[in-house]
């Protein structure tokens, strides 16, 4: 899993902004594609081991696992909602996404000093 994990993370990601793009122009498929992507992308993430055992590494943790979560759920508001409801989803997700990519490589280096 650990050669898969960056390869889910590249194909996920591309596929997520390529729906999310591709959802303006009311295509068919952008739905399939964005979820299709998320999945990937919650996956690869859930499988990232964590690389110390301070409560603040693992409260950050949480936090991106429920962001790749929040990413899954939006791709189900796509196919349920008739609006733009699913933006506010992603959005939550991304702000979520966002810190937790800047602040776990920095407590993890503030562990190993």
């Amino acid at each position: 899993m650990k050669q898969l994990t960056p390869a889910l993370f590249a194909v996920g990601a591309i596929m997520t902004l390529t729906g999310a793009a591709i959802y303006i122009t009311q295509w068919a498929y952008a739905p399939y594609i964005y979820t299709i992507g998320a999945l990937f992308f919650a996956l690869a993430q859930f499988f990232t081991p964590v690389k110390g055992k301070s409560s603040t590494l693992r409260r950050l943790r949480v936090q991106q696992i429920f962001g790749a979560l929040a990413l899954v759920l939006t791709g189900a508001f796509m196919f349920t909602t008739r609006g733009n409801e699913w933006i506010a989803c992603l959005t939550i997700a991304a702000i979520l996404q966002l810190y937790t990519a800047f602040r776990i490589p920095q407590e993890e280096a503030k562990e190993k000093q």
